[in-house]
């Protein structure tokens, strides 16, 4: 077809060999049948065109250019605002590869379901063809990918959150492999949307939505789900995490990497700014990454990390002035918003920013309480990563930033303390691995329902939990040098209802006291969940905590966690004769000293 023939004209204007690539493009346009192929290269010539169109055409409206100059607002299906992990699937040759915590179907089975869909489906519309790398280009960590979509907006998003374009084309050259992902917004139909991964080839196919992390495929898709995969058959690991760097007063520097469950509050630590006390005598924050982070050993036998993200692709609602000034600022240019609401002078607005009433909600109403909230409550922005002012040079480094502690946390309104040390590594993977956390907006479903989230990586591993805990307990080997593991929880609720613990800034506290911990300065009181601080151990200077606080903040409910770890015996059950047994001792060894 005429679309096949261009594509080759442009590969070979470019000078490009990958075959690999041309041959598969052309399979796909002779499936979809697009009217015309756009092979992007990145520039800014090429996404002002890209804006012009999507805003002739309505997809993009532009925002008050004196408040948020280059910042667009797009409103997408209301039936098509969160991921979709029911129509979510792992599509591995064997079941029992994709485990119990994926949805699983057979792969052939899979791309007749898909190509069925995709068949026609781009007439009339433009096939970009969307080159990518996770990571920094020059990265031995990073990988590469390709993203066939027939949507401009995805094509936007995903320019400021990959490195897209020539780059990232020259390095796919280079290396002759890539993950392929298709995508197209087919008819935005909820019965004819899926989200298919094939982790044994590399590819990823994605019908029927425009959402974030169900269209843009270089993110939860490739840097985590197919990620997860290669990393296992390579030696690292691909998580759900934040990277930020601690600098003390002394000038040094320590990463930690953290796992939160999505609307946790990852953002707000990864962009913290300390309190005035800590910011006085000197300390820093720095942001090297919100959401993912992939690890690998170092020749030192550390773990070294990078973000394989150029940008963020952030919850609004709830971001302000107080709760995260780093992201506020972030946001003020240069910005695509999601489904926010705004107000009679074109800004945009969500929940939680200011006292101002939305004259539109999110799908552009008159604001109207009666219809819920102005903005939706997974509304979200997309802006670079640099414009952060807390945004780490060492974000670009190809080697990484060593990472002296791991964090695991959720939203736990009971039971768990505001911070425990694990004892060591096996400990600290069953600690991950038995992660609760209430849900939230950020997924399709019931919000504030306690669920497993091993890793916060339920909805984005790519194989079997079971094997993926023992790829976690493999790092511990001779000569390794591993974080130590922790496990917080802001959201700890008093008699009242209200939190106890102040969050936001404050919890720089608590990552001060673990790497007090990392350097041996700090002292704990050992119990069977981990090692504690009492109240005196953190820096609690301009707090004021009750008597309640204190109490449940630094100290854990015997008969709770008896039968907490009952439940979690009862979660590495359900993996069946795959779950490394040393988890399963360690889970018995803790139940043991609770019992006692």
């Amino acid at each position: 077809m005429n679309a096949a023939v261009d594509l080759f004209k442009t590969a070979d204007s470019q000078g490009s060999q990958l075959q690999a690539l041309n041959a598969w493009v052309a399979e796909v346009a002779a499936l979809t049948q697009p009217d015309r192929i756009h092979w992007c290269d990145g520039s800014d010539a090429e996404n002002a065109a890209l804006i012009a169109q999507m805003q002739a055409d309505g997809t993009l409206l532009p925002l008050n250019p004196d408040t948020h100059p280059g910042s667009w607002l797009h409103r997408s299906s209301p039936s098509d605002v969160a991921r979709v992990e029911h129509l979510t699937f792992v599509c591995t040759p064997e079941r029992e590869d994709a485990g119990p915590n994926n949805h699983w179907m057979a792969p052939a089975e899979a791309h007749a379901k898909m190509d069925a869909l995709f068949a026609g489906c781009m007439r009339g519309r433009t096939l970009y063809v969307v080159p990518y790398c996770m990571g920094p280009i020059d990265s031995p960590l990073a990988r590469c990918g390709v993203e066939i979509t027939d949507s401009p907006y995805v094509v936007a998003n995903m320019r400021i959150m990959t490195r897209m374009g020539a780059a990232a084309l020259a390095r796919i050259e280079r290396e002759g492999t890539f993950v392929k992902g298709l995508h197209s917004t087919g008819e935005l139909d909820p019965d004819r949307r899926f989200i298919m991964h094939f982790p044994e080839e590399l590819a990823i196919k994605s019908y029927g939505s425009g959402y974030g992390g169900n269209a843009l495929l270089g993110k939860k898709c490739h840097a985590l789900r197919i990620a997860s995969h290669q990393a296992r058959s390579e030696g690292w690991l691909a998580e759900h995490m934040l990277i930020v760097g601690i600098e003390n007063p002394q000038g040094e520097t320590h990463y930690v990497a953290a796992a939160f469950p999505s609307a946790c509050g990852k953002t707000n630590l990864a962009m913290l700014i300390p309190p005035q006390g800590y910011r006085e005598a000197g300390w820093k924050v720095w942001t090297v990454g919100d959401d993912i982070c992939w690890m690998r050993p170092g020749a030192d036998g550390r773990l070294y990390a990078i973000n394989p993200e150029a940008g963020f692709f952030g919850v609004a609602p709830g971001t302000s002035e107080k709760s995260n000034p780093n992201a506020l600022a972030s946001i003020a240019r240069d910005t695509i918003f999601t489904n926010v609401a705004v107000t009679d002078d074109n800004q945009p607005w969500w929940e939680g920013l200011d006292k101002r009433t939305p004259a539109l909600d999110w799908q552009g109403r008159p604001y109207d309480p009666a219809n819920g909230p102005a903005a939706h409550p997974n509304s979200r922005f997309t802006v670079s990563a640099r414009q952060c002012p807390s945004w780490s040079p060492r974000a670009e480094d190809a080697q990484g930033v060593p990472i002296s502690a791991i964090v695991f946390g959720g939203r736990r309104a009971s039971l768990v303390p505001l911070v425990f040390e694990a004892r060591d590594w096996t400990h600290g993977v069953l600690v991950g691995a038995a992660m609760g956390s209430e849900t939230t907006a950020a997924a399709t479903g019931a919000v504030g329902v306690m669920r497993r989230d091993p890793m916060a990586m339920k909805p984005f591993c790519g194989y079997n939990f079971a094997d993926y805990f023992g790829h976690w307990l493999s790092f511990d080997k001779p000569g390794a040098k591993l974080p130590k593991i922790f496990h917080v929880n802001w959201f700890r609720k008093g008699e009242d209802g209200a939190f106890l613990w102040p969050g936001f800034g404050d919890n720089l506290r608590v990552l001060e006291w673990m790497i007090k911990r990392v350097e041996g300065q700090a002292e704990a009181v050992e119990t069977p969940i981990g090692y504690l601080p009492d109240a005196d151990a953190l820096n609690l200077h301009g707090l004021s905590l009750s008597d309640e606080a204190r109490v449940k903040l630094f100290w854990f409910d015997r008969d709770g966690w008896r039968d907490e770890f009952e439940g979690i015996g009862q979660f590495l059950g359900e993996f069946g004769p795959r779950t490394p047994a040393a988890l399963t001792e360690e889970q018995q060894r803790i139940a043991a000293l609770l019992a006692e």
